[in-house]
């Protein structure tokens, strides 16, 4: 079976360019922007409407419990549902080509059965808005107050997406293999130990197996 893995991140801890430099260090596949833009094709959407309806899984101030399927969350509407099916098509067809690392998307949970290490990235406060201003788009100019309701926004929405298909809460240190605090701290400097580390499980699973 291939090797996956998983990078469920808070929004500002640089778990996508963890992600990034990880997949390289590994020699991995890297999937995260390339997911919508393989559903844009497929549906003739536009990339930003897409991404905003796959991060909230369109379910966003919808009252739902865990281990649904979206086909039993009657109140999720039918393109958000139609959008979710696609995306986890499209996920287990990238994680059957080889081994890879995905950022995102639920898909600690969507591909469940091939197993994945799952890695959670977070950060202090302060941190994660200082990396937000770091990354601003030229001209962009938010106060602190506005970078920090961005960020809950947004993991609000990654936890509700995620929490609808699983029975292990995003963010629960007890449902990843390993949790990363990022504050303060080069990503680019932490890699070889992170996968140092997946190496050493993937070694024992292989062996407990």
């Amino acid at each position: 079976m291939n090797s996956i893995i998983t990078v469920s991140r808070e929004f500002g801890s640089g778990g996508r360019e963890l992600g990034k430099r990880l997949a390289d260090e590994l020699g991995f596949a890297y999937y995260d922007r390339e997911i919508v833009t393989a559903l844009a094709e497929q549906t003739g959407m536009d990339e930003h409407y897409l991404e905003r309806q796959l991060e909230s899984g369109g379910v966003v101030s919808y009252p739902v419990h865990f281990a649904q399927t979206f086909s039993q969350i009657s109140a999720v509407p039918d393109g958000a549902v139609q959008l979710l099916s696609l995306q986890t098509k499209l996920l287990r067809e990238l994680a059957a080509k080889g081994d890879c690392v995905i950022v995102g998307r639920a898909a600690d949970t969507v591909l469940e059965e091939y197993a994945p290490f799952r890695l959670f990235v977070c950060a202090e406060q302060e941190a994660k808005i200082r990396r937000c201003r770091q990354r601003a788009s030229e001209g962009e100019e938010l106060s602190d107050r506005e970078i920090l309701r961005q960020m809950k926004r947004i993991d609000r929405s990654r936890a509700e997406y995620h929490d609808i298909i699983s029975s292990r809460l995003w963010g629960d240190k007890s449902a990843y293999h390993l949790c990363v605090n990022t504050t303060d701290i080069e990503i680019k400097a932490i890699v070889p130990g992170i996968a140092a580390y997946y190496r050493l499980w993937r070694k024992a699973q292989e062996n407990a197996g």
